[in-house]
């Protein structure tokens, strides 16, 4: 995405932008105040706090930091504390200790917003039809959404913009008419009521952790940037912040009005509507609800997919579902996301218990976020002085947020931390694995090789193997190429080309970048072809390799006519064959045992992950998958004695 693409703003992309990116945060208003006065008796002042902490937990986190700051941090386009940790990686290894925390934290907390943002909805039903049990429906709803994925965010976000922009509306409409009847309630944009409501209401910080909800789907905006652009974001964001605003005062005139009062399960959000609105409005919130999961889902998504290309994922399956930019669907993690979605509703069953287990994660998500973007401002080279207090001032602020959440972890804050921390060790391990053969992988000089490759293409006594063999490597160096690669050749069997075809995939930061370099090392016998693409295209390199051969035959630099005597005189293509080398453990180590648990549960995860083949995109029908052993310390040497 070009720098004017990204700023660019239409109402078309503001439409969407409100349809994927704001679902988390415009359906707060259902559950934030219900947490906050779910259990004490209504007293005015406190209202007047809890206010205040809601529109400057909003002003600073969501506007200043994100909207203002955060989303500048983009890669071509592309955003995401992954993304964030990519920009930076270079200079400082020890940030992806953050990176992953933060990326585990984000996904395990993706579990919780679709069942809450759902549930509190669909419970708004039972002021409709009292006794009415919610959870056949709710799961339905869910079932639904994820069903929906398939068809791409473009899909989802033009059929839900128009509902989410009347969703918005409402909100602010049904708020700013009690607003105009207690026009008081105006007096919480002064920040002295947030202080006071801490500083003099009993344990009024450990309601910080319910305050925060209203800025949950924050880093999941930064996350989705991709789908519609930094422009359209910031634009829609004013009319969405200013539509909160007044609803979440309205909630408040209503609960001045109840003071003294206990709030006994009702919700404010739907207090505030008109009797004769009532259902109406509560579909409406139930079809926004299931918007409000998108932002997570989608986010998701982005945050698998630069997870992949960073080493800190298993290759899964990545489908791309229309010709947008930024469109993605990865499966694997879509039926993950439901299958926790739908254990957190059966385990916790309403809303008000999973309020206990929502925040605790997404607070350390944007604490990481936080240390990730003051390195990235420090890398850019900004002024020091305005760097510690960017970080002095969010530290603090989502330090105590952390804090006040940390109350959580007992009535249900342990799940989503147990799934971070589940996640995170899938990440650390994949992550080590890779560096263990990375350091351990053999590469030898290619050109010490090319005699003896065009002595057995040449050698009719060995039986042809294929025409075109092709080889995937990882060496990104054109003169090198892995042992294991020639011993395939020479030694397992020996493969019998005309032309040996090395290829290389080199996935670059750049999310969009398509080329191919081609370095003809011997004509019409070795060549090896390199691939850049960016971590945002498919792997589809049965299909580009087919380009990069035609662009050469129409350039006159390869011939691949077949070269059997009796398919030459009809002008026929020879055969093409993919080899792709699979690793397995062998049994000739000696491990240290923490390597050793290392790499065995990396090759157990990856038996139940994408195949390389499938991975490549290659047409299984011209494909050979070949067992390698990974010998990564050999065993002491043995003696045995002859008798």
């Amino acid at each position: 995405m070009e720098r004017k693409d990204i700023d660019r703003v239409s109402a078309g992309g503001m439409l969407i932008a409100i349809g994927i990116i704001f679902g988390d945060i415009g359906t707060s208003p259902l559950y934030v105040m219900p947490a906050i006065f779910g259990k004490g008796r209504i007293m005015e002042d406190q209202v007047y706090g809890a206010l205040s902490c809601v529109f400057w937990t909003l002003t600073l986190l969501t506007t200043v930091k994100y909207v203002t700051f955060v989303i500048r941090a983009d890669n071509k386009g592309e955003g995401g504390i992954l993304t964030l940790f990519a920009l930076i990686r270079r200079r400082a290894k020890w940030l992806t200790v953050p990176a992953i925390l933060g990326a585990c934290a984000l996904l395990a907390d993706g579990v919780i917003t679709p069942p809450i943002s759902v549930a509190s909805a669909v419970e708004g039903l039972n002021i409709v039809l009292p006794g009415l049990n919610t959870l056949p429906i709710i799961l339905g709803i869910l079932t639904f959404l994820f069903l929906l994925q398939s068809f791409g965010t473009g899909v989802v976000g033009k059929a839900f913009g128009p509902i989410m922009l009347l969703w918005f509306t409402l909100l602010g409409l049904f708020g700013g008419i009690q607003v105009w009847h207690h026009p008081e309630v105006l007096k919480s944009l002064n920040p002295y009521y947030a202080y006071h409501f801490l500083a003099a209401t009993p344990n009024s910080f450990w309601l910080l952790g319910a305050v925060f909800l209203c800025s949950t789907g924050a880093e999941a905006l930064y996350s989705d940037l991709g789908h519609c652009g930094r422009g359209n974001i910031r634009a829609s964001w004013a009319y969405v912040k200013l539509m909160l605003v007044l609803n979440y005062f309205g909630q408040g005139a209503w609960l001045i009005a109840q003071h003294g009062q206990r709030l006994a399960g009702r919700k404010p959000i739907f207090e505030i509507m008109p009797d004769w609105f009532l259902l109406p409005g509560i579909i409406i919130a139930t079809v926004a609800a299931v918007i409000a999961s998108q932002a997570m889902i989608t986010g998701s998504y982005t945050l698998i997919s630069e997870a992949i290309r960073l080493n800190f994922w298993p290759k899964v399956k990545l489908l791309y579902p229309s010709t947008e930019k930024g469109q993605l669907y990865v499966p694997s993690i879509n039926w993950l996301l439901y299958a926790g979605c739908v254990g957190v509703v059966l385990y916790f069953r309403e809303s008000s218990k999973m309020e206990a287990a929502y925040g605790l994660a997404i607070t350390m998500t944007m604490l990481m976020n936080t240390l990730l973007f003051s390195y990235y401002l420090y890398v850019r080279h900004v002024n020091k002085w305005l760097i510690a207090l960017f970080f002095s001032v969010y530290v603090f602020t989502e330090g105590s947020f952390l804090l006040a959440n940390l109350t959580k972890f007992t009535h249900g804050g342990w799940f989503s931390l147990l799934l971070a921390l589940s996640l995170a060790v899938i990440m650390v391990i994949w992550l080590r694995a890779y560096y263990i053969k990375l350091r351990l992988t053999e590469f030898t000089d290619l050109n010490q090789h090319i005699p003896n490759l065009k002595e057995l293409s040449d050698d009719i006594s060995i039986p042809k193997y294929t025409t075109h063999l092709i080889f995937m490597t990882n060496a990104s160096r054109r003169d090198e190429i892995e042992n294991k690669i020639i011993f395939s050749i020479f030694q397992k069997r020996p493969k019998r080309a005309d032309i040996y075809w090395f290829v290389h995939v080199d996935t670059v930061d750049e999310p969009y970048t398509m080329e191919y370099r081609v370095d003809i090392i011997v004509p019409n016998d070795v060549i090896r072809v390199t691939f850049r693409l960016g971590f945002r295209v498919e792997q589809r390199i049965n299909l580009y390799f087919r380009k990069v051969v035609e662009d050469m035959v129409n350039n006159k630099e390869v011939d691949i006519t077949s070269r059997y005597e009796s398919l030459s005189r009809q002008n026929l293509t020879g055969d093409f064959r993919f080899v792709v080398l699979e690793r397995f453990l062998s049994y000739e180590n000696d491990l240290p045992w923490l390597e050793q648990i290392v790499m065995k549960s990396y090759f157990a995860i990856k038996s139940v992950t994408t195949p390389e083949d499938k991975w490549f995109g290659l047409d299984s029908s011209s494909v050979k998958i070949e067992k390698v052993p990974l010998v990564i310390r050999p065993v002491r040497k043995i003696e045995l004695k002859r008798i």
